[in-house]
């Protein structure tokens, strides 16, 4: 007698299960060194806008060297369309500036590594509810990488990892 076919909700139960066991195999280090990459260029790119004088741009190689001066345009940004309570727009744009510059070079380092997603998600808030509230599909993947570097690390290939010894399993 001829065993009855699968029905077709087992059998894409079961093509839907075939790669978990690949998935599950990929090592937290490569995700959280991919998360570390793509929110440092984010956040280092939108600090480039605020300054002049100084430029690197990995992505397309290039390499202007000088001392890094505030943009007019940055304060004007944040003077005319930001207008945040309570703080100046130069001292705001100047925050801004350095915590783009800052924050990502630690990041792609994976030193610090939870501080700087944390102040970097600090910042995302901010820019979501007092800047762009209507941009919350893009503020809650920046947010999802953030949280999730925030809560399992950078991995091991990253200087908090070398500096801990590996004694924490998530480096």
């Amino acid at each position: 007698m001829k065993a009855d076919a699968p029905s077709l909700p087992s059998r894409l139960a079961a093509a839907v299960a075939a790669p978990v066991p690949w998935l599950e195999r990929i090592p937290h280090s490569l995700i959280a060194l991919l998360g570390r990459f793509s929110i440092a260029a984010v956040f280092w790119r939108s600090g480039q806008t605020k300054v002049e004088g100084f430029s690197i741009d990995l992505v397309n190689g290039t390499f202007e060297p000088g001392w890094p001066r505030l943009s007019d345009s940055a304060v004007f940004l944040f003077r005319e369309e930001y207008r945040f309570p309570l703080v100046s727009p130069e001292l705001a744009a100047y925050a801004a500036a350095t915590a783009e510059h800052l924050f990502p070079v630690l990041l792609l380092m994976g030193l610090a590594t939870r501080f700087s997603a944390l102040a970097l998600l600090g910042m995302t808030a901010v820019i979501q509810f007092l800047v762009y509230p209507d941009a919350w599909a893009v503020h809650g993947t920046w947010a999802t990488i953030l949280l999730y570097l925030a809560a399992t690390g950078p991995g091991r290939l990253s200087v908090d990892c070398w500096l801990w010894d590996g004694r924490r399993g998530d480096g």
